[in-house]
């Protein structure tokens, strides 16, 4: 049961509830690039668009994979597509896709454990995460692709 308060409070149940309908002058539309996640969001954020592209690359990777074992001549085809530009960029991104979520996903199933779950130590959880795949891409850079 609601009872009126004043033109902007009312009260359910013994507890007073302020009207957002009447104080609430916030705008619309909500312009997501002036939004500023903090580290943990991002991390979130790109555990989630790691496990998109890692799934969307399922049919490239099987295409390669089948092209690869059916013949030598099919094998030294892939290895021609494998070393163009385009490919190398492609290879780089779901490379890092697949490390980022690896790390990401350790970490998360360490939260599920009730680790690190606390503000200060999930924030370093994440930075911890973002700096591990940057030294790890690094590596890879340097290795593979040098």
């Amino acid at each position: 049961m609601y009872v009126q308060l004043s033109s902007h409070t009312r009260r359910y149940a013994g507890t007073a509830i302020k009207d957002t309908k009447l104080t609430d002058k916030r705008p619309v539309y909500l312009n997501l690039f002036k939004i500023r996640l903090p580290t943990t969001g991002i991390v979130s954020f790109a555990h989630r668009v790691s496990g998109a592209l890692l799934f969307l690359a399922i049919p490239l990777c099987v295409y390669l994979l089948d092209r690869s074992v059916s013949s030598e001549q099919a094998f030294e085809q892939s290895v021609r597509f494998m070393q163009h530009p385009v490919m190398q960029i492609t290879l780089l991104i779901l490379v890092w896709s697949l490390v980022h979520h690896f790390l990401a996903g350790i970490r998360y199933l360490l939260l599920d454990f009730d680790i690190a779950v606390e503000k200060a130590s999930s924030n370093i959880s994440a930075w911890t995460v973002l700096i591990a795949e940057l030294l790890i891409m690094l590596a890879y850079v340097g290795i593979v692709l040098l």
